[in-house]
């Protein structure tokens, strides 16, 4: 493996959504992860077909931590290794045998990762959520919508992916950082719940400033007509984000409307009215038209594609930013170390010998564990 990871060993005790996503951010800056996977997702007749690139970058083992033996054997890897990553519920790991305390004890340097939905204290803590839940609770889909309509659910974006899965390897990569000065490890505790309120501050502070008001009527939820979606003669939209006053002279330069015939730019009062005036002449052309005519300028005006067009736009084309299978390349892009995609296991615990051989187990030992189901 390459990258600035590059001799960071990190195991994943397998976890869905979030804790994959998170663990992929390591893998792809070149950290050499084992998944340690259920025997029971091990498929009756596997075949070494790849998996996808959401998998990429491991190798996956199946061992069965419901038995002694296999908490033994993943202890053992773990004593050799820097980080681990778990997204059980709070109090499984522990009652596994494999949780911080007792994992730190064999391993003092080693940085153990936990990612939960509701954090690992209060009142939710023990109850399952989703992404859309975290997102319900912190306010965010609150704020998004049209006026006088219902929230607008996110995908999985802020709670899953960014308040989850990043927050986790950017506190992974924090307690990486400081364990190379103090040769000491710790636990990570993120929280999908805090990680969406981290990155909605701004907007509960304009809350509290009583900057915000009804939903649809605000600078960044679509209320202002210079930041918001419109429809195209050909049923397709485009976003306008002209904010600053040249940016938007120029906008209304490409629209061919004159801001003297206009209500002011930031007078509130008369938004709806405004909204109309461009709504109506951008209803005259196709989005493809309206992209043609504000190429090359700095009108702050994009398309709304669809996924499949997005990945075959001339910009992200030109980025090299997927390559021929639709596999996102590593991000951000280093100078000196960038990241590089490792293979993908070809199914769960498929590698299960080779990392167990490399840990000292002798084949015999091996083949006991399998008559007994502690691995597969």
């Amino acid at each position: 493996m390459s990258g600035p990871l590059a001799g960071v060993r990190v195991v994943e005790l397998a976890g869905i959504g979030a804790l994959p996503f998170g663990v992929l951010q390591l893998a792809d800056m070149g950290a050499a992860v084992v998944r340690v996977e259920r025997p029971a997702d091990v498929p009756e007749d596997p075949r070494p077909a790849a998996r996808s690139s959401w998998d990429r970058g491991r190798r996956s083992i199946a061992v069965d931590l419901k038995q002694p033996e296999g908490v033994a054997v993943v202890l053992r890897l773990l004593e050799q290794a820097d980080v681990c990553c778990e997204s059980f519920r709070p109090g499984v790991a522990e009652r596994l045998g494999v949780g911080p305390d007792v994992v730190l004890t064999r391993n003092p340097r080693i940085v153990y990762g936990r990612l939960t939905g509701w954090g690992r204290e209060g009142p939710l803590a023990d109850t399952a959520g989703h992404s859309l839940n975290f997102e319900a609770l912190t306010g965010v889909i609150r704020g998004i919508g049209p006026r006088g309509g219902p929230p607008v659910p996110l995908l999985q974006v802020l709670g899953d992916f960014a308040g989850g899965g990043l927050l986790l390897a950017y506190g992974i990569t924090c307690a990486l950082f400081e364990a190379q000065r103090s040769g000491r490890g710790q636990v990570v505790d993120a929280a999908m719940l805090d990680g969406v309120f981290s990155l909605t501050r701004v907007f509960h502070l304009m809350d509290d400033l009583g900057l915000l008001g009804e939903t649809g009527t605000n600078l960044f939820d679509g209320g202002a007509p210079f930041y918001a979606v419109y429809e195209c003669a050909d049923g397709e939209y485009l976003s306008v984000a002209s904010i600053e006053p040249h940016f938007y002279r120029l906008l209304l330069d490409g629209l061919a409307l004159v801001a003297e015939e206009l209500p002011d730019q930031h007078d509130e009062a008369h938004w709806p009215e405004l909204r109309d005036r461009l709504a109506a002449v951008f209803r005259t052309r196709s989005r493809d038209e309206w992209c043609e005519r504000f190429e090359g300028t700095d009108a702050c005006v994009a398309p709304v594609l669809a996924w499949g067009e997005a990945r075959r736009h001339p910009h992200t084309a030109a980025r090299g930013l997927f390559d021929d299978d639709g596999a996102l390349r590593p991000v951000p892009e280093l100078s000196r170390t960038p990241g590089r995609p490792g293979r993908a296991p070809a199914w769960p615990g498929a590698d299960t010998d080779a990392v167990l051989a490399d840990l000292g187990y002798t084949s015999s030992e091996l083949a006991a564990f399998r008559t007994a189901g502690v691995i597969r």
